[in-house]
């Protein structure tokens, strides 16, 4: 991977150099025909013995993951018997074709009318004899076996989610009900205005990034594949949910970094920064989540997942969720880093080994104020209703903080930012490592003297290989 650095001034040459390519102002020459290879010949960026080091831990270690890969693969989730509970049902695709209103008090008394869904759409029978206007919606299975079939909804007043004509759903079917209750209104159908904002966010990444937004959007799409056909379906089999997030995670951040920021030394430095700032959270989830006694059973979802597989490790599960929170993140964190050191090395190559790691980790604890925040504020946004609830029950902060839904996120909150932390030093210190040793053989030196100037104050530019 190449990147163009130009000085602002740059030097005045003759339109013409002579056969002998002799330097002029910057007093060397090389050989004939080669009068601009100082400004624009590729210079490796370490020496081959640091990529060696660095290809003798890395190499073993992808191999490692790819090995995990092969014999930990699912090869599909497990089937089971749908139990018709949550989102362990079937749905199809339906249109509300007719919406008329009506007193909630004939709704009872007719022995016509549906209640449909009440679970999903909060329906209490009890009310409808209460008065009041009610909906009565006709609602049109679109797909499956009994397409074009109708059957009605009873929409009481005071639900959250109204139905109107035209509205496009999502219908829950129970073969076994009685023919009238075998359709429900679960859900709104949300398949186009999802589709529309994910079309907006791929355009807007590619018109800002251009080459490397294509390349982060096909990384993006590997992670997705990586998530539902190994991880999803591998847990499910009843493999360690930690091993599979390990090396499922691993496969992510080898694949990303290295499509997104190209096969380099400062890559594989921002690769062994996040892989150790990941085992440190792994160590630190382990250790919080056993000793705080959390079962990573605390809401509906996870209760349903463990009565449906049993053998489920749902600690392990709770834990493998916090490594793959924690890794978007720390590859952000960990590039940074890396890019901030290498910059800094060559915009001064003379800068010792601790005034690089000082300067860059000046640059770092910017970054560790505003991650950390962010990732506080994620998790505080995704449990807000449940805070609501404590703030409702005027609960103590001691007592919010001892529940187990609220722990649960505390430790993965607390545990994803000491990784996050620790990962500016550690990168940091990794990355000043490398370019401080980098010492280039001599015919690697005499390539990078023919491809930078010996003069700066003439301001000629160069190009380097990162």
């Amino acid at each position: 991977m190449t990147t163009t650095e130009q000085y602002p001034h740059p030097p005045q040459e003759p339109p013409h150099r002579d056969d002998h390519g002799q330097g002029g102002k910057h007093g060397h020459g090389h050989a004939p025909g080669h009068g601009h290879s100082h400004s624009h010949g590729p210079a490796a960026p370490v020496s081959k013995h640091l990529r060696k080091v660095i290809a003798a831990i890395l190499v073993p270690f992808t191999a490692a993951v790819l090995v995990g890969l092969v014999v930990l693969w699912p090869g599909g989730a497990p089937p089971h018997k749908r139990t018709g509970v949550g989102f362990d049902r079937q749905t199809q695709q339906a249109t509300v074709t007719r919406v008329v209103e009506l007193n909630c008090t004939s709704v009872k008394g007719s022995g016509t009318a549906q209640t449909g869904d009440t679970s999903a759409t909060g329906s209490d029978p009890v009310r409808q004899g209460r008065g009041g206007t009610c909906k009565k919606a006709t609602v049109r299975v679109d797909t499956g076996k009994d397409t074009g079939r109708t059957f009605t909804e009873i929409v009481q007043p005071d639900q959250s989610r109204q139905l109107h004509q035209g509205e496009k759903v999502v219908v829950a079917y129970e073969p076994s009900a009685p023919r009238d209750l075998q359709y429900a209104v679960t859900d709104a159908n949300r398949k186009f205005p999802m589709s529309l904002l994910a079309g907006v966010f791929a355009l807007v990444v590619v018109v800002v990034g251009r080459m490397r937004g294509v390349m982060a959007l096909v990384a993006l799409a590997v992670s997705f594949l990586v998530l539902t056909l190994f991880i999803l379906p591998a847990v499910l089999q009843g493999s360690n949910p930690l091993l599979v997030a390990v090396v499922g995670s691993s496969a992510i951040m080898l694949i990303a970094l290295y499509m997104c920021h190209g096969l380099s030394a400062r890559t594989s430095v921002a690769v062994l920064g996040t892989l150790v700032s990941l085992l440190l959270i792994g160590v630190l989830g382990s250790g919080f989540i056993g000793w705080a006694a959390l079962t990573g059973n605390t809401d509906d979802s996870t209760g349903l997942i463990h009565g449906l597989f049993p053998s489920i490790d749902m600690g392990g599960l709770l834990l493998a969720g916090v490594i793959i929170g924690s890794l978007g993140v720390l590859d952000d964190v960990t590039v940074t880093q890396t890019s901030a050191v290498w910059e800094l090395h060559e915009a001064n190559p003379a800068m010792g080994r601790r005034a690089l790691y000082r300067a860059g980790i000046r640059i770092g604890r910017d970054h560790i104020a505003s991650v950390v925040n962010t990732l506080v504020l994620a998790y505080a946004g995704a449990a807000l209703p449940l805070l609501l609830l404590f703030s409702i029950a005027q609960s103590s902060v001691g007592t919010v903080a001892n529940s187990e839904l609220v722990a649960e996120e505390i430790v993965r909150t607390l545990v994803g930012s000491i990784g996050l932390v620790a990962s500016v030093p550690v990168t940091t210190a990794l990355a000043t490592l490398v370019v401080s040793a980098d010492r280039p053989e001599p015919d690697e030196a005499a390539a990078r003297a023919g491809a930078r100037p010996v003069s700066r104050r003439g301001g000629g530019g160069r190009r380097r290989r990162r």
